[in-house]
């Protein structure tokens, strides 16, 4: 198992990796200060969360 370790941080140390990674951050940073984004982000979470409903207030069956 250590090998596979090993084999995957040479990978992520390469340089081509660096960039993609690199280039991944950026554009996540940038999806992340888009508003329609943020609005999507803020509704699965408060979907998530309960989105204020009452106890019992799920559908009925």
């Amino acid at each position: 198992m250590a090998s596979l370790f090993n084999k995957v941080a040479q990978l992520a140390n390469s340089p081509k990796a660096k960039q993609a990674i690199q280039q991944a951050t950026v554009k996540a940073q940038d999806l992340a200060k888009d508003p329609k984004t943020r609005a999507k982000i803020d509704d699965v979470r408060r979907r998530i969360q309960g989105g204020g409903r009452g106890p019992g207030a799920g559908p009925t069956r």
